[in-house]
C-alpha cells in the first residue's frame, strides 16, 4: 500500500481516503489478511487518527473490513447474496443449501412464531438450529421450527436433540409435497445467542429473513434466518450473485 498524501482534497479527507484504502483492498490485501494497526496507517497516509477511524468505519459499513474481536481489523469476503424472493421452491437442506445443521432441540416457540405455525399455545415443535459459513466464518444463523404433524414417521433414534436428529428431522421433512412458500424480510439488532454464533457484538445489526413453507393446505415449517448485516447482502432474482472485488460466483 503506498503513501498517499490528502491536502488540497474538496471531499472530506475521510472519505478521500476511504476511496483510495478500498483501491489498496482490491490490489494489495487478500480476503482475512488483518490490516497494520491504527498508527501505522495514519502515519502512512498523513492523516490523523481520527479521519482513519471514520474511513475505516465507512469501510466496515460496506462490508468492506470486518473488526474481529482479539484479532484486529481485517479484510472482508465476499458478501453472501440473500435471495428473498420465492422463486426457487426447495425445502430446507436439499439441493444445493449451503447450510450446516447444528443443533435439533423439542420445544415451545414464541408465540409469534407459535402463529405462524398455527399450533397450540404450548405445543412443542422439532428446532432445528443451522449455520451457513463463507470463507471459514459464520455469516448467518437460522432455526427451523417443523412440528410433529410435519414430520409424523420420524425414526426414534438414540440422541434426543444434536445434529443426527437435525438430519433426520430435514429428511423427514422433504418427503412432504412443498406447496409454495412465501417470506418477509426485516432489519434487526443481534441477540445474545446469534451475535456469538455470529462473531458480532449483542445489538449489532442484522438481516431477519422469516420463510414459511406450505404443504397440505398448511404451514408445515417457519424458517428464522439471521444474516449478518455486514456481510449480507438483499438479491431479488432466481440465481444469487456474490460480487466483491471484482469476482463474481453464483451461490444458493
Amino acid at each position: 500500500m503506498g503513501t498517499t498524501q490528502l491536502e488540497s482534497v474538496p471531499e472530506p479527507k475521510y472519505w478521500h481516503l476511504k476511496t483510495v484504502l478500498a483501491e489498496a483492498l482490491d490490489t494489495d490485501f487478500t480476503v482475512g489478511e488483518i490490516l497494520p494497526n491504527e498508527r501505522d496507517l495514519a502515519a502512512r497516509f498523513g492523516v490523523a487518527r481520527a479521519t482513519l477511524r471514520q474511513a475505516l468505519e465507512q469501510l466496515e459499513l460496506e462490508g468492506r473490513l470486518q473488526r474481529r474481536r482479539g484479532v484486529g481489523t481485517t479484510v472482508a469476503p465476499p458478501r453472501v447474496g440473500v435471495d428473498v424472493t420465492t422463486s426457487r421452491q426447495d425445502w430446507p437442506g436439499t439441493g444445493h443449501d449451503a447450510w450446516q445443521a447444528a443443533e435439533c432441540t423439542v420445544a415451545v416457540p414464541s408465540a409469534a412464531v407459535g402463529r405462524l405455525l398455527d399450533t397450540e399455545t404450548d405445543e412443542a415443535v422439532h428446532t432445528v438450529r443451522r449455520l451457513r459459513m463463507s470463507h471459514g466464518q459464520p455469516v448467518a444463523a437460522e432455526l427451523l421450527y417443523v412440528p410433529s404433524a410435519s414430520v409424523p414417521d420420524l425414526p426414534v433414534i438414540e440422541a434426543p436433540s444434536g445434529p443426527a436428529l437435525a438430519r433426520s428431522v430435514l429428511r423427514e421433512l422433504q418427503r412432504l409435497d412443498l406447496a409454495g412458500q412465501d417470506r418477509a424480510v426485516e432489519l434487526g439488532s443481534a441477540g445474545a445467542v446469534d451475535a456469538k454464533e455470529l462473531d458480532r457484538l449483542p445489538g449489532a445489526p442484522v438481516l431477519v429473513v422469516t420463510t414459511r413453507y406450505f404443504s397440505e393446505g398448511r404451514t408445515a415449517a417457519v424458517s428464522v434466518a439471521t444474516y449478518r448485516a455486514d456481510t449480507c447482502r438483499l438479491t431479488f432474482g432466481g440465481d444469487v450473485e456474490i460480487s466483491h472485488h471484482g469476482q463474481e460466483r453464483r451461490a444458493s
